[in-house]
Parts: C-alpha cells; sequence; structure tokens
C-alpha cells in the first residue's frame, strides 16, 4: 500500500508529473524543452517561416478590389476569397463551415495532428518565433533546455519589451482579419481618444497574446483546445502518427547493447522527452498531448545513429504498422469523408457560382390579401427585400414581364442602394381581376435588374376573387 505524506490527507502518493505540465506538489512545471535540429526540424522551419509570411499578408491581399479573406463582424459582413457572404446567406455559410470542418476530419484522419504541429499560428509561433527569443536571452541559442545563465532584471525587460512588440504586431495582424486594413491603419495613426472602443479591444488583443505566449504557453494546446480530445474520434489504427515502435524498442536497456543480451533498441536516453514541447514521453504511446511537432524523431535518430541502430525507432507511422499489420489505402474513413468532402465542395461551388450580385425577395405583408375596384381590377400588396451584394452603389428597376400586370414602386427611392445596404421597398401590384378566376391565384413573372447588368427573375403571387 502506498504510503501517504504525514499531515497529507491523499489516500495515494501522486506520480511524478500530475501533468505534464504540473509538479506533483500542483505547482506549475515550466517546460524548457530541448532543440534538436534534425531533417524534420528544418523541414518544419522553412513551413514556419513561410506561414509567418502568409498570416501576414493576407489581410492585405485583394481579389478584384475585396480583402481575400475578411471576417467583419460588425458589419456583418464575411468575405472569403473575394467573395462577400451576408449573414442572409445561411446556406452557403452552412457550406462553408461544414467544408473545412471535414477538411479537418480527413486530413486527421489520414495525417494525424499534422496541423497542430506543422501550421497551427499557436506552434508556429510558439516554437520559432518566442521560444528563440528566450534562449537568446538564456544563453542556450540553438540548444533549448535550462538556462546557463540567470536572467537578470534588465535583461527581464528586455525580453519582455520585445515581447510587447512583436505581440503588438501580431495582435494588429489578428484584428486585420475582422477589421479593414484602412479603418486600422487609421486607428493606429490616430489618438486612441479618437477611437477608445477600438483602442481598448486593441489593448485587450494585445494582453491576451501576451498572456499566452509568456504565461501560458503550451497549456493553451493542452488545457484549452479541443482538437486533442477530439482526435480520439477522428483517428483510427491506420492513421499516420508520430509513434514510437514498442516491439522493435522493447524491453529497454541503457548503454550499448550486445547481441543476444535481449534488449530493444531504445537505450532509455530520455532525449525524446526532454525535447518535447508539450512534456510527453512519446513511448507511453499515442496521447492527447502529442502535436505531431516531430521532435523526438530528430533526437532519437541522432541517438541512433551514435549507438549504430538503423534510425526510425521513433517515426511517422500507424499504429498497424507498428504492430506488423498491413496498410489500408481505402478504408471506411478514407472513402466515406472525401465522398462528402466533394458533395460539400459541389455544392458550395455551385451555390457560389449561381448567387447573383443582389439577393430579392418578395415578401407578403399581412392585412387583407387583395383589394378590388369597380372597374373590375384587383390590386396586391408586396415588400421586396432588396441587398446589394456588390461593392458600388447600384440604382435597381423592377419590370412586369406580363402586359396584364401593372408593378408600382411606392418608394423609389428605396431602389438605390450603397453597397452591401439591405432594404425592404413597398410594391403595389395592380391587374385584371378576371385573371384569378377559379382558383383564386395567379403566379406572374417580373424581372428585377441593377447598374451592372445583374439580373434576377422573381415572381408575384397574386391573390384575387375566385
Amino acid at each position: 500500500m502506498n504510503k501517504t505524506v504525514p499531515g497529507n490527507d491523499a489516500l495515494l502518493d501522486a506520480p511524478e508529473h500530475v501533468l505534464s505540465t504540473m509538479e506533483r506538489d500542483g505547482s506549475r512545471r515550466w517546460l524548457r524543452p530541448r532543440l534538436s535540429m534534425g531533417a524534420w526540424w528544418q523541414r518544419r522551419r522553412i513551413v514556419a517561416y513561410v506561414l509567418m509570411v502568409v498570416f501576414v499578408l493576407v489581410p492585405h491581399l485583394r481579389i478584384g478590389g475585396k480583402p481575400v479573406i475578411l471576417l467583419d463582424i460588425a458589419a456583418r459582413e464575411f468575405t472569403i476569397l473575394g467573395r462577400t457572404f451576408l449573414p442572409t446567406d445561411t446556406l452557403l455559410l452552412a457550406l462553408l463551415m461544414l467544408t473545412v470542418f471535414v477538411s479537418i476530419v480527413l486530413v486527421t484522419a489520414i495525417a494525424g495532428r499534422a496541423w497542430c504541429g506543422w501550421a497551427c499560428p499557436q506552434t508556429v509561433y510558439m516554437e520559432f518565433l518566442f521560444r528563440p527569443i528566450d534562449r537568446l536571452f538564456e544563453g542556450t541559442v540553438g540548444k533549448g533546455g535550462k538556462p546557463k545563465r540567470s536572467v537578470s532584471f534588465p535583461l527581464q525587460i528586455a525580453r519582455f519589451v520585445v515581447y510587447v512588440l512583436l505581440c503588438g504586431f501580431l495582435a494588429h495582424t489578428f484584428l486585420a482579419y475582422f477589421v479593414r486594413t484602412d479603418q486600422l491603419r487609421e486607428w493606429v495613426t490616430s489618438s486612441p481618444i479618437e477611437h477608445p472602443v477600438a483602442f481598448v479591444v486593441m489593448a485587450a488583443t494585445l494582453g491576451l497574446m501576451l498572456f499566452d505566449f509568456m504565461f501560458f504557453r503550451e497549456q493553451l494546446c493542452l488545457i484549452a483546445c479541443p482538437y486533442g480530445r477530439f482526435q480520439s474520434v477522428m483517428l483510427d489504427e491506420q492513421s499516420m502518427i508520430v509513434a514510437y515502435d514498442h516491439v522493435r524498442g522493447e524491453p529497454r536497456k541503457r548503454g550499448k547493447h550486445t547481441a543476444g543480451d535481449g534488449a530493444g533498441d531504445c537505450v532509455d536516453c530520455n532525449q525524446c522527452v526532454v525535447v518535447c514541447p508539450t512534456g510527453i514521453d512519446i513511448r507511453d504511446g499515442l496521447q492527447m498531448e502529442c502535436v505531431n511537432c516531430t521532435q523526438c524523431i530528430d533526437a532519437c535518430d541522432v541517438v541512433m545513429e551514435r549507438v549504430g541502430s538503423p534510425k526510425g525507432l521513433i517515426r511517422y507511422s500507424s499504429q498497424d504498422s507498428i504492430a506488423g499489420k498491413a496498410m489500408k489505402m481505402f478504408r471506411a474513413r478514407t472513402i466515406v469523408y472525401p465522398v462528402i468532402l466533394f458533395v460539400l465542395l459541389s455544392g458550395l461551388v455551385f451555390a457560389i457560382s449561381t448567387k447573383s450580385g443582389f439577393d430579392a425577395r418578395i415578401i407578403r405583408p399581412g392585412g387583407a390579401p387583395f383589394t378590388m375596384y369597380p372597374d373590375g381590377t384587383a390590386s396586391n400588396e408586396f415588400r421586396i427585400r432588396l441587398v446589394n451584394r456588390t461593392s458600388e452603389p447600384q440604382q435597381y428597376s423592377l419590370v412586369s414581364d406580363s402586359g396584364d400586370v401593372t408593378i408600382e414602386v411606392l418608394d423609389e427611392e428605396k431602389m438605390d442602394l450603397e453597397p452591401g445596404q439591405s432594404v425592404l421597398v413597398p410594391v403595389h401590384v395592380t391587374f385584371k381581376g378576371s385573371m384569378t378566376r377559379g382558383s383564386g391565384r395567379k403566379v406572374v413573372p417580373a424581372t428585377i435588374s441593377d447598374e451592372s447588368d445583374n439580373v434576377r427573375e422573381v415572381e408575384f403571387s397574386l391573390l384575387g376573387p375566385r
């Protein structure tokens, strides 16, 4: 039976590390991973630097005069690849979100947490921007691990200033995805007194980034991000992951091995643990905390070279491959997910390609269904919901396609719309009462057009005498 410490009410002794970032006594375990600059790290560094440039440039790029990505929540406009979506685009937004979700699920099913280790902004900036800064001030450049010297107070201040400057730049870049760059530029170059709300938002974003990269760090991946918890339902035994070959590596034995000693290839050097940015031991199997950063692969390959054993004791593989089972390219996940993704993409492309430069929807208000006049004519009242989707002001015209019907716009000024504007236009429709004889209803077409030659065909469902 485990003994308890006097004065401690715990029934069982805690393990050495309760979590990878928590010590036995509940205190924070600060991770300072060593750096293994092997082939995989070199590849990740190139990808990371390219992505840093991409993350910064994307808000400033334009397609047809519109941003590549702009999620303008205040204006309720979402521009993606130069195409603007409005809150009324329920189907388009739903298809877009489902496409992104299924794409993530498909990538995870095939390549594990490739996003986390290679492309997630948290990993990219933490491992290739802020940890190198820490190593610079701690005297461990190119090596990592525990500081070689105590960081003096002036150096701590200097490091904090560098963090503030970098996080300030990243905060502005992040907000550029939600605020138009010209407006953001105006905020930056003017006094905070002129835009106090925007200044508070900017300061809050800067504060959150400082908290994340200075304090929270890898705990964002371990505690806050739900992706690691979802991976258990996204992965299967055939998914590619960073894995330790326990068949080849066990049983472990320190030092050099000799033929016939029955030991596996693992020399229990612990290098795969000290380089891990989330503090886990990859030899314990697939774990939620593993972000597939490949640092353990590089570290283990170096050790295998030194002891004269083949590389790949830790490698990209699957659980079935480690167990000696054949890889299956075609399985339920790799067939069903692509089919679903293809259907969603096809629907999204079709919906976008058939979307006009404006929306027009006929609405029948409450009240009397129709009005009869002494001369035998009848009238209906309607509202037209017009939405200008173009980036230019537009003037709209409404023409009936039936000679027996007269359509009168009651407020002509509402037919002039600014970019993104949405209005309700009252319309009075007059027609011969004989048109609805028998069923009491008659559908008549009409055409709405703008100055950019966008045309929409609409239908008025007229109600009249039977």
